[in-house]
């Protein structure tokens, strides 16, 4: 680690903070006020020319904390449990009284009984549950869930010709596909969709919304204690560790909220980067770059969560150069860790096949349904894009909105149009053309070259079509058909004609459910 850094004021001066407070050393450049920055990530780079990679910032109500800039520092801080932890019955300021009931990050920071907050014997009992009870999913049965959810959604509004991917399409696919995985399809719907939301907005109708969606996790997990089946509620129902009802009830509402919020966002800022980046689709359209590795440069550039609150020191330590004292706070820069120039010298370089971003953590808290997010925004997106090619956003860039806050920055719209297309079954491969009617009858022969062979030309004695004719009126086996002049055409090729999918056809296939 680096030799700690002098605070401005010296631990001897009477008139400065005690030595190791977060706000100790803000007067150089001024205090790191996260509450009232317009820009974060403005604030951030300034905090880490005046700071270095761990820097202090003060909260709401001036409460002081520290916010971790550099990539390695946030590894090591989130993968060393035996210094720091996410239990803030330790943080010092809630223990002296400065942090308030009503703090505005309380319901962030506020211990619950849940893995994402415990530690030791009892995160791995709760950890555990949850970890099985998402390990046994099979991806390639919930890619077919998601591009069918993606079907419903694009069919809603593909007659239109516009629409708002973010109301319309981001904000209900990760619903509809976690109500799939959890174990309550019937529960999803705009009112489910809505209440997420809002309770994730914090709004005045919050509470009753957090009401909404924990009676329906109440109703799932009476109906899995009674009879379980092949979902997540009934995983952890029936897991040895022996959950009761509230755990189980508190581990699907973490599972959904958290699975829902980033995968939100995910979403949003793939499309969005899509439709504004003229590069970066080209990429897309031509090859260049896979949807899947679309998804991870924007788990770099723009993470769905920008920080995480909150980290807590279990002993005195030292992180990048600072004096970190017993029950200080540390934000989990995810955001300014995944630009850190030391591993990003160049911020605008793909980092197309590198997993190593900070966007869904490490360590014992690393989130367990990362693959799950990334399955719903890769089969998503392409599905949705499959669907809508020429998609356009109908609007100047300059005017899109965000709903920013210190752990997230939100889309607020996005505002589309597309020339109209007519809906498509569910079950049907999404394409941007229209699927042929099936053929009602058997066909026996080859296929003709061209759809104008399948109706013969207007006369008193067509002939009959050779595709359809039986076989025993046919030619025999490799002889000439006759061609316009009546003399016999060349015998046909073996495999001439209609040929089946290619291995490469095949696997696109297999890989989108089909």
């Amino acid at each position: 680690m680096t030799p700690e850094r002098p605070f401005p004021t010296g631990p001897d001066d009477p008139t400065g903070p005690p030595p190791g407070c977060p706000a100790h050393g803000l007067a150089a450049g001024g205090p790191g006020r996260l509450a009232e920055a317009d820009d974060l990530e403005a604030l951030y780079e300034r905090l880490r020319r005046e700071h270095g990679p761990v820097a202090p910032v003060l909260l709401h109500d001036d409460v002081p904390m520290w916010v971790v800039l550099g990539h390695a520092e946030n590894l090591h801080m989130i993968s060393t449990p035996a210094l720091f932890c996410r239990d803030s019955r330790i943080w010092s300021p809630l223990r002296d009284g400065l942090v308030k009931p009503d703090h505005p990050l309380m319901p962030h920071i506020a211990w619950q009984p849940v893995c994402s907050h415990a530690e030791g014997t009892e995160h791995q009992r709760l950890r555990g549950a949850v970890t099985s009870a998402m390990a046994p999913i099979d991806y390639r049965s919930l890619r077919r869930h998601i591009t069918r959810h993606t079907q419903r959604l694009v069919n809603r509004f593909c007659e239109e010709g516009r629409a708002d991917l973010v109301a319309e399409f981001a904000e209900h696919l990760p619903m509809g596909v976690m109500c799939e995985l959890l174990g309550m399809p019937n529960e999803y719907g705009d009112r489910m969709v809505e209440a997420a939301r809002d309770t994730l907005k914090g709004t005045e109708t919050a509470i009753d919304s957090h009401a909404f969606v924990m009676a329906a996790l109440g109703r799932l997990t009476a109906r899995r204690r009674a009879r379980p089946e092949d979902d997540i509620a009934s995983r952890l129902v029936t897991h040895p560790a022996g959950l009761s009802d509230d755990e189980v009830r508190e581990h699907l509402r973490v599972v959904l909220l958290a699975a829902y919020e980033a995968t939100v966002n995910l979403i949003g800022n793939v499309l969005r980067v899509v439709l504004t980046d003229p590069g970066f689709r080209a990429q897309l359209s031509g090859g260049q770059m896979t949807v899947p590795e679309a998804v991870e440069q924007s788990l770099w550039d723009e993470p769905p969560f920008s920080t995480v609150l909150a980290y807590f020191a279990k002993q005195d330590t030292e992180l990048g150069g600072r004096r970190i004292r017993k029950g200080d706070g540390l934000l989990l820069g995810i955001a300014p860790g995944n630009v850190d120039p030391r591993i990003r010298p160049d911020p605008a370089a793909g980092m197309q096949g590198n997993r190593s971003h900070l966007a869904f953590g490490a360590g014992p808290h690393e989130c367990p349904g990362q693959d799950i997010g990334r399955a719903i925004a890769d089969c998503g997106v392409d599905a949705l894009l499959m669907r809508l090619p020429d998609i356009q956003l109908d609007c100047d860039e300059e005017e899109l909105r965000w709903r920013s806050s210190i752990a997230s920055r939100h889309l607020v719209e996005l505002p589309v149009y597309f020339g109209p297309r007519p809906p498509q079954a569910v079950t049907q491969q999404p394409s941007h053309t229209p699927v042929p009617q099936q053929r009602t009858g058997w066909q026996v022969g080859s296929r003709p070259a061209c759809p104008e062979a399948e109706t013969p030309a207007p006369g008193p004695a067509p002939e009959p079509e050779p595709a359809l004719a039986a076989v025993p009126a046919g030619p025999a086996p490799g002889a000439g058909e006759p061609g316009e002049s009546g003399e016999p055409r060349a015998p046909r090729a073996p495999g001439e004609g209609h040929h089946p999918p290619g291995a490469w056809q095949r696997l696109q296939l297999w890989w989108r459910g089909y």
